[in-house]
């Protein structure tokens, strides 16, 4: 693909107050106006460069929209206080009382739920497919769908979306194809595969430190606009607004993403393919026993890799647990959730980001209790640390207990 990204990220640069080599932060809730038809200019929307309120916008906010516009290829980009935040509001802008929304099964936990239980409010359908299954997918496209709605990569089961495929599915029937990236920045890119809106939670790869929490929207100016709109913009409205200093601090963040989304892949690879050959159970894209193997291949950025997330299916969730707990204690990571951290996080999914899942449906998608969903961490001498998980597995009987299942 010749799409770069990081070189348009490169190129972006912003001078601060003073000759600052970082944009200033816009400590200011509200701004002032020389007159008074400019601000009412403002409020209609007829005004660039001009701010009114934080909730609608802000420089430091900008600046960072204009980053993640550059990272995904679209023409412009809002933030949001949380990746929910994001995924709320192009919902609800997006659908009216009665509409429908087609969605993948295999979906991060809070979204799935806000889809099931909270949209039943607003009478808005849901009905969730293996979005892998295109026919799938396609009979269930009704007049009164809206969106089609999966995950680049999808939570916890690492499934790849064909979003090639999909984005033509969407376009026959006229509807837009939304999807979150927040697995794979860099490594895919869905705008750029047919994807009318990119969501991101900032939370995790993007900001890279797990110390805040933000959302992004990406897509057309016209989009984003709308989402803005002081009377019936669902961004504005609902108000999941940014934090500037949140927003400044990301920015910065982003400054290393390409550095550190190639670290995490190539540490995610060597831990599965070693894990792989120790018998275990191991989902990754880069693996060629992945079902999503080729795929992936079709789509993502090579240089970036495969991702960072794999998953360790080490048969219950009583191993899984006393795994967790015996890696927390050897340093190797944090047992944590959330991912796109300095150093390893780990969580057993079915009780944790996709607990809000009946167990009955986590059963038919494949979700067993004893699978791991691993953020790889950037530890610099990885073979030291596949080394000292090795350990840990043979010490529960892991790695013995698998072998002889196979």
């Amino acid at each position: 693909m010749d799409f770069k990204a990081a070189d348009d990220l490169q190129d972006l640069q912003y001078f601060g107050e003073y000759g600052g080599v970082n944009p200033s932060i816009s400590d200011s809730s509200t701004y002032t106006f020389l007159s008074a038809k400019t601000m009412f200019d403002t409020f209609e929307g007829n005004t660039e460069g001009c701010y009114l309120y934080s909730r609608h916008s802000s420089p430091s906010n900008l600046y960072l929209g204009e980053a993640l516009a550059a990272l995904e290829g679209t023409e412009t980009a809002n933030v949001t206080a949380s990746g929910m935040g994001a995924i709320s509001a192009v919902i609800l802008q997006l659908c009216n009382a009665g509409d429908h929304i087609v969605s993948s099964r295999t979906i991060y936990g809070g979204t799935y739920a806000l889809m099931k239980n909270f949209l039943k409010k607003f009478n808005i359908g849901i009905s969730f497919v293996d979005t892998t299954n295109l026919d799938a997918v396609a009979k269930s496209i009704t007049p009164k769908t809206k969106m089609l709605y999966c995950e680049s990569v999808s939570n916890p089961l690492l499934e790849v979306a064909d979003l090639q495929e999909l984005s033509k599915l969407a376009k026959k029937h006229d509807i837009p194809l939304v999807v979150d990236n927040t697995f794979s920045p860099l490594s895919i890119s869905p705008a750029k595969l047919g994807a009318d809106i990119v969501i991101h939670s900032l939370t995790k790869f993007i900001n890279g430190t797990s110390d805040c929490v933000a959302g992004a929207v990406c897509g057309t100016k016209e989009f984003c606009l709308g989402l803005k709109d002081v009377n019936n913009g669902a961004g504005m409205l609902l108000g999941s607004t940014l934090d500037s200093l949140r927003a400044s601090s990301i920015l910065k963040n982003m400054r290393t993403l390409h550095i550190r989304m190639k670290k995490h892949s190539e540490n995610a690879m060597y831990l599965s393919k070693n894990f792989e050959k120790d018998g275990l159970r191991v989902v990754y894209p880069g693996l060629k026993s992945h079902v999503g193997h080729e795929v992936m291949k079709k789509q993502y950025n090579m240089e970036y890799g495969f991702g960072g997330l794999l998953t360790l299916d080490v048969g219950s969730l009583e191993k899984a647990n006393a795994l967790m707990e015996l890696m927390q204690k050897k340093h190797l990571g944090y047992l944590a959730v959330s991912l796109g951290f300095y150093k390893t996080l780990f969580s057993a999914p079915g009780t944790s980001t996709s607990s809000e899942i009946p167990m009955e449906e986590q059963i038919e998608m494949g979700l067993s209790n004893g699978i791991i969903r691993f953020s790889i961490g950037l530890d610099d001498h990885i073979d030291r640390t596949y080394m000292a998980m090795k350990d840990c597995l043979i010490k529960l009987d892991i790695i013995k207990s698998i072998s002889a299942k196979v």
